[in-house]
């Protein structure tokens, strides 16, 4: 059996899981306490739960139960972790073209602000900016240790293709070789849209189940809401 990261960068590069209508259960990955992934015809329940409870719950071909608001419940209750948002997954293109951007890396106070806290946090989050301030980048390990990029442009920027750049500048800020991944809610057009642009291709859906949270956080912006 493939690890949910294997899963993952398989279908980032063009091989996705079979469409056989089976709902795949995988142990809990690093970064979260679960996972429910979504491929064409095909899912992966990534969790410390048992086979045979959701076997239970989820039939073959039933393709809308595993993201469906009754099962994604009975998960919470079962890992005691709420479910994150029903996010949309695509990953940055391979070609690592010339920047278009400047940017100023981030460190220590100047990166705290835009470091987010709490249960969505990412590891090892870094920080980069255009000297204006005007569009941020933060980069972190999380689901399963990939590379994942949230953006935000202040709104006097907004409407002039700068998230589409700081998507794409992304691809460069990670090491040559790995990939950039990018969630972003159905519903959040200006984020997508950015990324569509900026070439990322969508491979699937996920939701997210972290530890509860400790006190109020902040939403992230852009491609994590």
């Amino acid at each position: 059996m493939m690890s949910v990261r294997e899963t993952i960068e398989l279908a980032a590069r063009g091989e996705p899981p079979p469409v056989d209508g089976l709902v795949e259960v995988q142990p809990r990955p690093s970064g979260v306490v679960g996972a429910v992934l979504a491929f064409t015809g095909h899912h992966l329940i990534a969790a410390d739960v048992e086979p045979g409870w959701v076997a239970e719950r989820l039939r073959p071909w039933d393709l809308g139960a595993p993201l469906s608001p009754p099962f994604l419940a009975e998960l919470a209750a079962r890992l005691n972790a709420p479910a994150g948002t029903l996010d949309a997954v695509l990953v940055g293109p391979q070609a690592r073209t010339e920047p278009a951007l400047v940017l100023r890396h981030l460190a220590c106070a100047a990166a705290a602000p835009h470091v987010r806290a709490g249960p969505h946090a990412r590891a090892n989050e870094q920080v980069w900016q255009t000297p204006d301030g005007a569009g941020t980048i933060v980069l972190g390990r999380g689901l399963a240790g990939r590379w994942e990029v949230r953006f935000d442009v202040e709104p006097s920027a907004r409407g002039r293709g700068l998230g589409r750049a700081l998507a794409a500048a992304a691809i460069r800020l990670v090491p040559a070789g790995d990939l950039v991944f990018g969630q972003v809610a159905p519903g959040n057009v200006a984020s997508l849209r950015a990324l569509l642009a900026a070439g990322y291709q969508p491979i699937g859906a996920e939701v997210l189940f972290f530890e509860p949270a400790t006190g109020p956080g902040e939403p992230d912006p852009a491609t994590s809401p």
